[in-house]
């Protein structure tokens, strides 16, 4: 699903309640790079559970002090209820923040085919 949406991550929920985030880099580290079998390797195996969430009112300036204090690149947008919403990424912050920046040309490219 990540390959043909072209994204990085995705929310994982149970009973429409945010359970984790599982990344590209979850499942190399997880799933492939210690011989796992991607084949026997669930989503929650290979999810990060411990996660910090931001709110969809929350200013983005919120997002980034999250993000440099726990040194994460992706946080979950949960609303009230936990509720996920969806993500934003540190290239998302770089594309509205910093549009001509190296990262924010990269974020802002389309996806190599």
């Amino acid at each position: 699903m990540m390959r043909d949406e072209d994204i990085g991550a995705v929310l994982v929920t149970e009973s429409e309640q945010l359970r984790g985030l599982v990344s590209d880099r979850d499942l190399v580290i997880r799933a492939l790079a210690e011989g796992g079998d991607p084949d026997r390797t669930t989503v929650a195996q290979a999810c990060s559970e411990d996660l910090v969430t931001v709110g969809p009112d929350d200013d983005l300036v919120v997002a980034v002090q999250v993000m440099r204090k726990h040194s994460v690149r992706r946080i979950p947008v949960v609303d009230q209820e936990s509720h996920p919403v969806g993500i934003i990424s540190i290239g998302d912050l770089a594309i509205e923040r910093d549009p001509d920046s190296a990262l924010g040309d990269i974020s802002a490219a389309r996806p190599n085919q």
